[in-house]
C-alpha cells in the first residue's frame, strides 16, 4: 500500500462501471429511473444529493442487490466489461463500506479480525484459514491506514470514526480497482471527520479510486473532481465538481437557496 505514484490506469481497459437507461423498481415504487453513467479505473466521484435520491440504491445495483427492470437491447449494465457477475467475483475489484456493514460489525471482534474478515467475506473468522499471506496483508493495512493501536481492540469499544477506518481497511485486502463509500461521515465528530477525510485523500492518493456517495458537501475530498447530482432518482448533472458546484445546481438538488463557497480545494454551503 506505501505506493510512491499511483498506478497509471490502462486506457484500453473496458470501463469499470458502464450503465444506460437502467431503471430499477422495489415493489411498485420506482426508485432509479433511467440512469446512464461511465465511471473509469481511477476516477474519483462523488454522488451528491438529498436523502431519499436513490442514491444508496444506486449502490446496490452495483453490489448485485437490485437488478434493472428490462427495457429492451438499449440497456447496458456492466461492470468492468461484463453483464453478469457472481456477487464473490466483484469483491476483487469493488471494497465497499457503508452504515449497514458497520452495524453488523457491532460484535466482540478486534480490528485485526475485522480486517482479516474481508478475505472470506465474513463477519469474523470463525473456523476460516488464515494464512501468513493474509496476516501480512492486515498488518500491511493496519500500518497504511494508521490503525495499528486498534488491531487488538474490539470493535464494540471502538468509536464510529475507528470502526469506519477499520472497515476501509477490510473493504481493500482485495486491492479493489475502486473503494465504495456509502454516506461514510455519518455520526463522525470534527476530529473523527478530519482523520476520516485524511485517511480517504491518502487511499486516493495511492491509486484506488472513489466513489462516494453522499449528502454532505463537505465529504468530498480535493482529490475527488467529478461530481453526480441525484434527485428523485435521477441523475441530474455530471461534469466537473468547479462546474457542478453551483449556487443554482445544488439549491435546486437541494430545494434551498445557497450560497457555495470554495477554500483550498474543498467546497462548503452557507446562506441557508
Amino acid at each position: 500500500m506505501n505506493t510512491p505514484h499511483p498506478p497509471v490506469p490502462d486506457p484500453t481497459s473496458p470501463p469499470l462501471l458502464e450503465y444506460k437507461g437502467i431503471t430499477v423498481m422495489v415493489g411498485s415504487k420506482k426508485v432509479l429511473d433511467s440512469l446512464s453513467v461511465t465511471i473509469r479505473e481511477g476516477d474519483h466521484i462523488a454522488i451528491l444529493g438529498p436523502n431519499g435520491a436513490g442514491k444508496s440504491s444506486f449502490i446496490k445495483t452495483i453490489t448485485r442487490e437490485y437488478y434493472p427492470v428490462l427495457r429492451g437491447d438499449g440497456m447496458t449494465f456492466r461492470i468492468w466489461g461484463e453483464d453478469v457477475w457472481r456477487v464473490a467475483d466483484l469483491r476483487s475489484l469493488l471494497g465497499i463500506v457503508s452504515g449497514d456493514l458497520q452495524y453488523r460489525f457491532a460484535r466482540d471482534i478486534t480490528g485485526r479480525e475485522a480486517v482479516l474478515s474481508g478475505f472470506f467475506a465474513s463477519i469474523g473468522l470463525f473456523t476460516c484459514t488464515v494464512t501468513a499471506v493474509m496476516e501480512e496483508k492486515a498488518d500491511d493495512l493496519l500500518r497504511f491506514l494508521e490503525i495499528e493501536h486498534l488491531r487488538d481492540r474490539p470493535m464494540t469499544e471502538m468509536s464510529a470514526g475507528e470502526a469506519r477506518r477499520v472497515l476501509i481497511g477490510r473493504a481493500l485486502v482485495h486491492d479493489p480497482k475502486a473503494l465504495i463509500l456509502d454516506e461514510p461521515t455519518t455520526s463522525l465528530d470534527l476530529h473523527a471527520l478530519h482523520t476520516f477525510r485524511s485517511t480517504l485523500r491518502k487511499i486516493a492518493l495511492a491509486g484506488t479510486g472513489i466513489i462516494m456517495v453522499t449528502h454532505n458537501l463537505h465529504d468530498i475530498i480535493p482529490e475527488i473532481s467529478r461530481v453526480i447530482l441525484m434527485k428523485d432518482g435521477r441523475f441530474v448533472a455530471d461534469g466537473p465538481k468547479e462546474d457542478v458546484l453551483t449556487d443554482e445546481q445544488i439549491g435546486g438538488v437541494f430545494e434551498v437557496p445557497v450560497h457555495i463557497r470554495e477554500e483550498g480545494g474543498w467546497y462548503y454551503a452557507t446562506g441557508f
